[in-house]
């Protein structure tokens, strides 16, 4: 009974706009433990092996040598920190907002956007529909880990999720109420319309956080990472943009953390100030001009296409020809449900073995296809 209450205590403090752990929804039954639900959502999530792979998933920069550059694994990390710091200064639901924070990107492919893009075209013209990262990050979640089964994860966590994307800002983040119908109709037709993306809005405080903290963690993070790439200078960011926000990382999250702190506090929807949401739009369109738009060659992209498209009908192959040798058999297949592989075509499951892979991975699978190519040609 202590062991319960000190685990529920923090529910006292909770602002009234807060998603309290009472709250939960889960798409199906669950057994209590001691553990809130959004706390063993937390134990959930970093157990998975999805999470065990962002830390060989790339964030912004692929093929550079330089071990300061960021990752997915140190991204995720921002994020919740971020999160939580303010979750916490508005008695959010801390628990749910890391629970969200550290699975939100479970479904970037290899090579991070550039990775996703190709794998969205690949999906479309197989007739899956569209990959979107967010998405797929769910889909992980209640239908690939634990062996295909998935992991009984509450509605509250994968919305906020499924709702994360940080690509999108908004001067203001107003929950959407939602139910399992809701969130699940949402969810699927993700995947045939292209601009359901664009309109998903979280169902909770909590979910809004996370979905400008995902912002607020990587636009200065990137500007030290292209800095440490020498592709720009701390000197070449607009004025306006150093005056409002700062010129340092730490300066960067600090101005844009503490202005969503002072304009939500009390308030039942997340908000910056006109001022400073401005400058979040011109910092952004900067990153993406100077670096997003840079951070590959014309030769790197073509290079990632090929390779995407080779190991995708390599593995369509390997599964028609049930070649066990191959890893997508061996390694794959061989240790999902039955539930899984009798629910899903062979394109799917293709595409969710390559949205899996970390970077290296990806590149030694298709360099050891080339090496084979090879070796029978010398035969």
């Amino acid at each position: 009974m202590i062991l319960t209450d000190n685990m529920n205590i923090h529910n006292k403090y909770l602002s009234k706009y807060a998603c309290l752990d009472s709250n939960a929804i889960y798409l199906k039954p669950e057994q209590n433990d001691f553990r809130t639900p959004f706390f063993r959502d937390i134990d959930r999530i970093i157990y998975t092996l999805a999470f065990t792979r962002y830390k060989d998933k790339t964030q912004v920069f692929s093929f550079k040598e330089n071990d300061h550059l960021t990752k997915r694994l140190m991204h995720v990390l921002y994020v919740s920190k971020i999160a939580r710091t303010i979750g916490r200064a508005l008695a959010l639901n801390e628990d749910l907002i890391e629970a969200a924070a550290l699975g939100h990107d479970l479904g970037h492919t290899p090579f991070g956007h550039v990775g996703e893009a190709i794998l969205n075209e690949i999906s479309l013209n197989n007739n899956e529909g569209y990959f979107n990262h967010n998405i797929h990050s769910v889909r992980l979640l209640m239908s690939i880990e634990n062996y295909g089964l998935g992991k009984n994860i509450t509605l509250q966590t994968l919305d906020a999720i499924m709702c994360h994307n940080g690509e999108l800002p908004m001067n203001k983040y107003i929950p959407k109420e939602k139910n399992i119908k809701e969130f699940i109709t949402e969810y699927k037709n993700s995947y045939q319309d292209k601009e359901i993306i664009k309109k998903l809005i979280p169902m909770t405080l909590e979910g809004c956080v996370v979905r400008i903290s995902d912002l607020i963690a990587y636009l200065g993070r990137d500007i030290e990472d292209a800095i440490r790439l020498k592709m720009i200078k701390i000197d070449d960011i607009p004025q306006n943009i150093i005056n409002n926000l700062g010129k340092s990382n730490k300066e960067i999250v600090n101005s844009l953390t503490m202005d969503v702190i002072k304009n939500s506090m009390g308030k039942n929807y997340i908000q910056m100030s006109p001022k400073i949401y401005q400058a979040i739009i011109d910092l952004k369109k900067y990153n993406y001009e100077n670096i997003y738009y840079k951070a590959y060659t014309k030769e790197e992209k073509a290079k990632l296409k090929l390779m995407l498209n080779t190991l995708f009908n390599k593995y369509i192959d390997d599964i028609n020809q049930n070649n066990g040798e191959s890893n997508i058999i061996k390694s794959y297949l061989n240790n999902m449900s039955e539930e899984y592989k009798n629910n899903n075509s062979k394109e799917r499951i293709v595409i969710d073995y390559i949205a899996g892979m970390t970077d290296d991975y990806c590149l030694n699978e298709y360099n050891k296809y080339l090496k084979s190519i090879h070796n029978k040609k010398e035969v």
